[in-house]
């Protein structure tokens, strides 16, 4: 008996793979067979998208850095003292956008 997805299901998988999910890492994680996975990246990938709703890979990325860059100007910054505990805020800069 095949399994029944939702359209927003199979749209966030394709999103992850968009933004550097390897297919086989989905089909790992998520129980979904990888022949369905490229099946659904014709239908719901970028080219069945409107151009503002796709942000490039290097895009993202560049943006994640953006990011880190404010975070570790905030962690410096005096005037944050006293009302964020900064100090003990973490932030991790892994994962595949950035092992790319």
């Amino acid at each position: 008996m095949s399994q029944k997805y939702t359209k927003e299901f199979k749209e966030t998988i394709v999103q992850l793979h968009e933004t550097g999910y390897p297919v086989s890492d989905l089909v790992k994680e998520y129980g979904v067979a990888n022949q369905t996975i490229y099946k659904w990246l014709q239908l719901y990938g970028k080219s069945g998208k409107s151009k503002a709703e796709n942000v490039s890979l290097h895009e993202l990325q560049q943006m994640r850095k953006e990011m880190a860059q404010f975070l570790i100007k905030l962690y410096q910054s005096d005037e944050v003292v006293g009302l964020v505990d900064v100090k003990n805020f973490e932030f991790h800069l892994s994962g595949p956008l950035f092992n790319h």
